[in-house]
C-alpha cells in the first residue's frame, strides 16, 4: 500500500511545482525568441509533479520517463517546424523546459529543498547571459588553463592526499592543508570571476568589493599606484580600498563557516561589527566621490587558480601552522599572537585557518583563536594604510585612513564587547 501526500501536502506539492514553473518561465517570456513562455513553463512543472504521482501510484517507472522524452520531443519539434534564420536554435529553452519538468516530479518525490534553489539557479543562468558571456570573452587562455590545472588538484589529487599529520606536533596534513588551498582558491575565484564580469562599468562600488573577496591586498596596491598617476583620482580610490577591506572581514565568516562552523558564534559579533562600520564609512566616501567614481578600471589581479598561486598558498599556510602549532607549545598564546601580528601584515587567510586548526585539535581555545584573528585584521588593516601612504601619497592616506581605522575600531569593539557583557 502506497502512501501519498494528503490533504495540505498534496496542495503544496502541486503549489510549489507550479511556482517553479512560473519563476523559469518569467525569464523565458522576456525572451522574444523563445517558443516557450510563462504558461508553458508553469504546466511543464505540473506535468512533472503529475507524472510523478502517476508513477508512483501505478507503479510504472516508465511513466516518468516518457513524459519527460514527449516533452522534449514537443520542444524540439516546435523549434524545427518555425525556425527563424540566424535566431537561438532554441537549446537553452528545451534544457530548460526538461529540467522545469524534473523539478515538478522532484518536488512530488519531497525535494523541495533541492529543486526549489536549482530552479534559481536555472532562473539565474537565464537571465544573466549576457553578463555570463562577458565573463567568457574576459577570460584568458591562461585563465582557462590554470582553472582546469586547478580542477584537477582539487578533484583528483585532493582524496589521494593522506589525512593524517606528519612533521613536529603532527602539525602538517597535507589532506587538510590542501583542502584549505581549494577553499582559499574557490572563494578567490568566485570574486576574480565576479570582478571580470562587473568590469568598469559598474563603478567603484562593486569593483570595490569584488577586489575585496579576491585581494584586499592587492586592491589596495593597484587604486595606491593609480592615485599616484594622478591626484584627482584620490576619492574614487580610497572608497574601492575602504570597501575592499570592509569585505576582508566578511571574507573570514565565509570561510569560517566553510572549515569550522562552530566557532561563528564567537567570531561573527567582532568581525561583523567591523564590517559594518567599514561599510559606514565607505558610505560616506562614496556621497562624497567624484564622478570618476562611476566609470573605474578594474585592478589587474592574477587568477587565483593559477598552480604557482596556489602552490604559494599551500606553502604559507604550512609554514603558519607548523609555527603556530610550535608558538602555542613553547611560548603560549603569546606566541601566537605575535605570528598573527606578524602574519597578518600581508596575509591574513592563513593565520586565520591556522588559528581555527588549532582550535579544532583542542590546543588553542575558542577565545584565544578569535584574539588571533582579530590581531592579524587589524594588522592587516594598519599594513594597508602604510601601502596607502608610501605608494599613494598623504591625500590618498588620509581619505582612507578612516575607514581603515572604522574597520579596526569596530573589530577590536566587537571582540571586546561580550567578554566585558
Amino acid at each position: 500500500m502506497q502512501t501519498f501526500p494528503a490533504g495540505w501536502d498534496l496542495l503544496m506539492a502541486f503549489a510549489t511545482s507550479l511556482a517553479v514553473g512560473l519563476l523559469v518561465g518569467i525569464e523565458r517570456e522576456r525572451n522574444p525568441a523563445a517558443k516557450a513562455g510563462l504558461r508553458t513553463f508553469a504546466l511543464t512543472a505540473l506535468l512533472g509533479c503529475v507524472a510523478a504521482m502517476l508513477q508512483q501510484l501505478a507503479q510504472a517507472p516508465w511513466l516518468l520517463a516518457a513524459g519527460l522524452v514527449l516533452v522534449g520531443g514537443m520542444m524540439v519539434v516546435t523549434h524545427a517546424r518555425d525556425p527563424e534564420p540566424g535566431a537561438d536554435p532554441g537549446t537553452t529553452t528545451v534544457v530548460a523546459i526538461l529540467l522545469t519538468y524534473l523539478y515538478g516530479a522532484l518536488i512530488w518525490h519531497g525535494h523541495s529543498d533541492v529543486s526549489v534553489p536549482l530552479a534559481i539557479v536555472t532562473t539565474g543562468l537565464l537571465y544573466f547571459k549576457a553578463e555570463l558571456r562577458g565573463v567568457t570573452q574576459h577570460v584568458t587562455r591562461r585563465d582557462l588553463i590554470s582553472i582546469l590545472q586547478f580542477g584537477v588538484l582539487s578533484m583528483i589529487v585532493l582524496p589521494l592526499l593522506p589525512d593524517r599529520g606528519y612533521g613536529p606536533y603532527d602539525a602538517l596534513n597535507p589532506h587538510q592543508i590542501w583542502l584549505m588551498v581549494v577553499i582559499i582558491s574557490g572563494v578567490s575565484l568566485a570574486g576574480y570571476l565576479a570582478l571580470r564580469m562587473a568590469g568598469p562599468r559598474h563603478g567603484a562600488a562593486l569593483v570595490g568589493v569584488f577586489g575585496g573577496l579576491v585581494s584586499s591586498t592587492a586592491t589596495t596596491l593597484a587604486y595606491s599606484r593609480r592615485c599616484r598617476q594622478s591626484a584627482e583620482h584620490e576619492s574614487m580610490a580610497a572608497l574601492v580600498i575602504v570597501l575592499a577591506s570592509a569585505v576582508v572581514p566578511v571574507r573570514i565568516v565565509l570561510l569560517t563557516a566553510l572549515t569550522a562552523p562552530g566557532m561563528l558564534r564567537t567570531l561573527v559579533p567582532a568581525l561583523g561589527l567591523g564590517a559594518v562600520f567599514g561599510g559606514i564609512a565607505a558610505l560616506r566616501h562614496w556621497r562624497r566621490a567624484t564622478p570618476d567614481a562611476n566609470e573605474v578600471p578594474v585592478p589587474e589581479v592574477a587568477n587565483p587558480t593559477e598552480l604557482r598561486a596556489s602552490l604559494f598558498f599551500g606553502l604559507m599556510y604550512g609554514v603558519v601552522i607548523l609555527l603556530s602549532s610550535w608558538f602555542s607549545h613553547t611560548l603560549g598564546q603569546s606566541g601566537l599572537y605575535g605570528l598573527a601580528l606578524i602574519s597578518g601584515l600581508s596575509d591574513v587567510d592563513a593565520i586565520t585557518l591556522s588559528s581555527l586548526r588549532l582550535q579544532a585539535l583542542g590546543r588553542v581555545s575558542d577565545g584565544h583563536a578569535v584574539t588571533a584573528i582579530v590581531i592579524a585584521l587589524c594588522a592587516n588593516m594598519g599594513f594597508k594604510l602604510l601601502l596607502a601612504r608610501t605608494v599613494g601619497g598623504r591625500g590618498l592616506a588620509h581619505r582612507a585612513a578612516i575607514g581603515l581605522v572604522a574597520i579596526s575600531a569596530g573589530i577590536a569593539l566587537g571582540w571586546v564587547l561580550p567578554q566585558v557583557l
